[in-house]
């Protein structure tokens, strides 16, 4: 302990045990009141892939109270060169993402309380998963899950941060219910990306910088330096050294019927939610997306081709391809045949690898 501990015991207590958090602490902008504020905050990290175990571990680190993770998929070996949390213990025993974290995040910090859900998200999980929270951190994989987040973050006022990134390109924005443009009103009028790790592939120092990011940006939420929030959408490509801040602003819609003046919340409703539908008898699950696609089939059995898996054959209808036990078929309009599974959850998780 330094002789200014010594005078002032509060201050070192503040820092944690042993000095756990004395590097924030000392960070005059945040201190030992952002510290205790954050120690005191829930987050929810929904999907437990690249992003969302660099955000909760970033967030285990830096002490605060509660992170609750909630993932549907298991560990698979093409997981370890960007998920940081997993080992090859993981991989080869399958373990489900959300539990093999949780187990390594106690292990980096008693301090922080770890919970951890193994399912698949919707509407209805949701609702009873954001109880409580003071901020949702986006580590999922595809927009339909991100809408349900959105309006569930607009319905209950909390704070969220999304963030993806593909390739070499990252992008995180903040979402300040009441204050900023959500999700729903910046479809259509900012580059919020499209294709999937899967596809593209994916390059771990994009994924690092949306992390960091994301979590400087919850650290000043939950710290409550509100105040030094970027407020702008955030682009960036590593591999071709590009970087952009974008005013958004202007985007918020007073009739959006997620964040407008009068809110449907059309997200947390069936009719504007990807349906999946176990077939009677065939070991396959059909999933239709929320809302008709124009997939150009041949330019999707070019890009399928290319990732040199199983085989893949095309006529004007349809793309169909193999993917380990498991046969997709997608159709012009996204609708998606999954064959060699009735488990809904497992199909969803293949037809976003691929199709977002």
């Amino acid at each position: 302990m330094n002789h200014n501990e010594k005078d002032n015991p509060t201050a070192a207590a503040s820092e944690g045990r042993n000095g756990r958090y004395s590097r924030q602490v000392r960070f005059t902008p945040f201190g030992a009141e952002g510290q205790q504020k954050l120690s005191q905050s829930s987050v929810l990290v929904v999907g437990a892939g690249a992003l969302g175990t660099g955000i909760a571990e970033t967030l285990t680190r830096c002490g605060v109270g509660r992170v609750v993770i909630v993932d549907r998929d298991y560990v698979e070996w093409s997981n370890l060169q960007r998920q940081q949390l997993y080992t090859e213990e993981d991989a080869a025993r399958r373990m489900p993402k959300a539990a093999a974290a949780k187990a390594r995040l106690q292990s980096i910090n008693s301090d922080v309380t770890i919970e951890a859900h193994v399912l698949d998200v919707r509407a209805e999980e949701l609702e009873s998963l954001v109880q409580g929270m003071d901020l949702i951190m986006d580590g999922t994989d595809n927009f339909d899950t991100r809408l349900i987040i959105n309006d569930i973050a607009q319905k209950h006022r909390i704070p969220w941060i999304y963030g993806a990134c593909v390739g070499s390109y990252g992008i995180t924005y903040t979402i300040m219910p009441g204050e900023t443009p959500c999700l729903n009103c910046l479809l259509g009028s900012v580059p919020l990306g499209g294709d999937t790790c899967d596809i593209a592939g994916i390059l771990p120092q994009a994924v690092q910088l949306v992390t960091a990011n994301g979590t400087a940006e919850a650290l000043k939420l939950l710290g409550g330096r509100k105040e030094s929030l970027r407020r702008k959408l955030l682009t960036f490509d590593v591999w071709r050294n590009e970087h952009q801040e974008i005013g958004v602003n202007a985007a918020r819609k007073e009739h959006c019927p997620s964040c407008g003046s009068h809110p449907v919340y059309p997200y947390l409703t069936a009719a504007n939610t990807e349906r999946s539908d176990v077939l009677c008898g065939r070991d396959t699950v059909q999933i239709r997306p929320a809302h008709r696609q124009k997939l150009d089939l041949e330019e999707t059995a070019k890009r399928l081709a290319r990732l040199g898996g199983g085989k893949v054959d095309s006529n004007p209808y349809l793309v169909s391809f193999r993917e380990g036990d498991y046969r997709l078929v997608v159709f012009a309009d996204g609708r998606a045949l999954i064959h060699g599974t009735n488990d809904i959850a497992v199909a969803r998780s293949l037809y976003h690898r691929y199709f977002g």
